[in-house]
């Protein structure tokens, strides 16, 4: 196709994730874009997960009915065609994705947004299939929810933490926070003892350098809820009731081996890119996340964006165990606002010009407390770096929960009252609107 679409065409638009970048992306198209012009959204998953509450379900404090909403019926009132079958390949050279089932869909203009491949198969034993539990699915954090519940009858060691190369440690710190909560509710958190493992080179580094004093408030954290913990700690093996940890110096050799029991375990893994998109050419870097310029756009294939966890960024700085950048949600979301405008640009034949902020907005609660970051832009150096913890952020979580959700089933990309407060905080989606 030409650069530009002429007035009296229709493009087909697919999208591949039902996650929130590619959600967020189908309704942003959809609203911007004429009836005449066909936005397809294709998903291994009839159902969308709010993952950010996931570690809620682990714990029994929110079932995955109150955070997961059927897709067919809220894309169908919206105008999105959903295809509920997992995408087999992508076929950007001939503009192609191809289902699992053998059809072959053609597209003018293609948004990847999967979200990452769960790499559990880099360790031996970790994962669902293995000796650990997850909650980064909601399915998974159902079945940890049975394997807590064993843990309060029965109590022993809880290690929790993430994988060497993980990207998302937010969600490990919280997870932490809340299993210790709920133990001391049901008066049993004096016979659990709990170990935080993890390959960043300091408590409150999150993949991002630290974020304000996140060290500090994240040790602080951890130290008034007797939680100790490993840093620079590589995970070697997992056995039924047992980790191996081999603990690094700063110039990454080994320092100290660890064997750790557990009746209770929960690592993050290292995500990597999904099979559909795993060593294109041009289109993936080695760990098979999508290459993107500041425009949302792959170098390769122009007609080809990309937003959410399965982009690729580059870390922050060097680590002695490989350390990813984490991508939030509202950072993906600004992704979606820019790779939105600039597929429009596309369409009529204009050079993109909008540029995503990477702004970080992160809430983590616990329910007795709970911690938040802003990090304006996510990648230092930054303008605003700020964190901050308190009952208010665990308040403030479940009312981001509950908007989210309703923008889900409302089809809305930005409630007006939310735009108001984020821009009261100074927290912009695309560089042209700061």
């Amino acid at each position: 196709r030409s650069p530009g679409l002429e007035e009296t065409d229709m493009a087909r638009i697919i999208i591949i994730g039902g996650g929130i970048g590619g959600l967020s992306q189908a309704y942003e198209l959809r609203e911007a874009l004429g009836k005449e012009h066909q936005v397809t959204l294709v998903s291994d998953s009839s159902r969308f997960e709010f993952t950010p509450s996931n570690p809620w379900v682990a714990v029994g404090w929110r079932s995955a009915k109150q955070i997961t909403i059927d897709l067919p019926p809220v894309l169908d009132k919206h105008g999105v065609e959903f295809i509920p079958r997992a995408a087999a390949r992508v076929h950007p050279e001939s503009n192609q994705v191809e289902l699992i089932d053998g059809d072959k869909l053609d597209y003018d203009y293609l948004v990847i947004a999967t979200g990452p491949q769960l790499a559990f198969d880099e360790i031996p034993g970790l994962g669902p299939d293995g000796h650990t539990i997850s909650i980064c699915k909601t399915g998974h954090a159902e079945t940890a929810s049975l394997n807590f519940e064993e843990l309060a009858k029965n109590p022993g060691p809880v290690v929790i933490g993430a994988a060497q190369g993980a990207s998302c440690y937010g969600p490990a710190y919280e997870y932490a926070f809340i299993v210790d909560t709920e133990l001391r509710k049901r008066k049993i958190r004096d016979q659990v003892k709990m170990v935080y493992v993890t390959p960043e080179p300091y408590i409150g580094h999150l993949g991002l350098d630290g974020v304000g004093d996140t060290k500090g408030l994240m040790e602080s954290e951890l130290r008034q809820r007797h939680i100790s913990w490993i840093t620079n700690a590589k995970i070697d093996e997992i056995t039924k009731g047992r980790m191996q940890i081999t603990e690094v110096n700063e110039d990454g050799a080994d320092k100290k081996q660890h064997e750790l029991e557990f009746k209770h375990a929960m690592i993050l893994p290292a995500f990597k890119g999904v099979d559909a998109v795993l060593g294109i050419e041009g289109l993936v870097n080695p760990r098979g996340f999508i290459n993107v310029d500041e425009f949302q756009r792959n170098p390769a294939f122009p007609n080809v964006y990309a937003v959410g966890v399965c982009v690729a960024i580059p870390p922050v700085a060097p680590t002695p165990l490989p350390v990813g950048t984490p991508k939030t949600g509202y950072m993906i979301e600004s992704m979606v606002t820019a790779g939105s405008r600039n597929k429009q640009a596309a369409m009529q034949g204009r050079e993109p010009d909008e540029r995503a902020t990477w702004n970080s907005l992160c809430l983590a609660g616990f329910r007795d407390s709970g911690v938040a970051f802003v990090a304006l832009p996510q990648i230092p150096p930054r303008n605003t770096n700020w964190a901050a913890r308190g009952k208010w952020v665990h308040v403030a979580k479940i009312g981001f929960e509950k908007y989210f959700l309703r923008k889900v089933r409302n089809g809305q990309t930005e409630p007006a009252y939310e735009k108001l407060v984020l821009k009261l905080m100074g927290v912009n989606k695309l560089k042209a609107e700061a």
